[in-house]
């Protein structure tokens, strides 16, 4: 009898638990890379955030390095529901708008603050709803930083220097439409494969950050490395438009803070990781670093006009000119 007394209280004072105190709303954060970058850094920092603002409401579970969904699939698994939050490269989101294009406009923004201050504006931040229609929200920006070229070569200084060169890029029209302006040969690759191409010649050249560069030992199979600051490669953290929407307002409230928090955490680690990067290369050694002067960018933005004539269409020309106010 006392047993079943007691059992009945149990299940008596389980009735007046909140719910959310048993069952906290689970996140699943997926990414590609590892915890130690600037993504991986401000993955974890929104948990910390989230769980801070949001005791026993959520619990952020973080998944680095590709360990439930590679690129290929976390977008598909965004919009089956699998996970709730990703952050893939600016230039995977050209099959869903065209307008995401903006960012790999070549010799467009010329510092990663303006960047920033594009990416801030009300035209910067509309873009963050333009896929809603398709099932992705984007809820914020997060820097990995500026390109930089190199190749195999001993003279990076002006577009005719890299005419009939092979270039490794990222899968985009934009970039592909880049170096052929310039007489070059774009190669769609895989992030994995670049070294090793690099090292044997299958291609001449490449673009990335300084941390991407250094980390991946790019300057030591590169002669040359030009800080043409001429793209960004950053990422958009995006969750599924109809589960973001069905959250309580408190728990989108608390999240959209932390998100913002972990934004400028990341950003900053971004920032101060490429400029250490870039003084590690220097004193390598092992690749020529050259600094472009006022001339050399003219003639650089020169032979980019064609790229910019080009996507101006699907793009906006309205979007394309308040990224260029960003600059001033």
């Amino acid at each position: 009898m006392l047993k079943t007394f007691l059992a009945s209280m149990v299940i008596a004072a389980s009735a007046f638990v909140p719910a959310h105190a048993q069952q906290p709303i689970v996140i699943k954060f997926s990414h590609v890379v590892a915890e130690n970058t600037p993504k991986g850094q401000a993955a974890l920092k929104f948990k910390e955030l989230a769980e801070k603002k949001l005791p026993g409401k959520v619990q952020v579970q973080v998944f680095p390095s590709s360990q439930l969904f590679g690129d290929a699939k976390e977008l598909e698994a965004l919009l089956l529901g699998d996970v709730q939050l990703i952050a893939p490269s600016l230039s995977k989101f050209d099959r869903y708008t065209k307008k995401i294009q903006v960012f790999d406009l070549p010799f467009l923004f010329d510092d990663v603050e303006a960047v920033d201050r594009f990416q801030a504006s009300p035209q910067g931040q509309s873009l963050l709803a333009t896929m809603k229609g398709k099932g992705l929200l984007g809820l914020a920006y997060w820097h990995n930083g500026m390109k930089e070229l190199s190749t195999n070569k001993d003279k990076l200084q002006r577009p005719e220097d890299v005419k009939g060169l092979k270039f490794r890029i990222q899968s985009s029209d934009v970039l592909e439409a880049q170096f052929r302006a310039v007489g070059a040969n774009p190669q769609k690759m895989a992030f994995s494969e670049v070294y090793q191409a690099l090292q044997t010649g299958v291609v001449d050249g490449q673009e990335n950050t300084w941390s991407n560069i250094y980390s991946q030992k790019y300057h030591e199979v590169q002669k040359t490395i030009a800080a043409t600051n001429h793209g960004v490669i950053d990422y958009m953290v995006v969750t599924n438009a109809k589960w973001w929407e069905g959250l309580p307002a408190d728990v989108r409230k608390g999240l959209s803070e932390a998100m913002a928090e972990a934004t400028r955490f990341g950003n900053d680690v971004a920032n101060d990781l490429n400029e250490r990067d870039r003084k590690r290369i220097i004193e390598a050694g092992k690749a020529k670093v050259v600094v472009l002067s006022k001339d050399d960018i003219a003639a650089w933005r020169k032979a980019m006009e064609p790229v910019w004539k080009k996507f101006e269409g699907e793009i906006g020309k309205e979007l394309i000119q308040a990224a260029q106010k960003s600059n001033l």
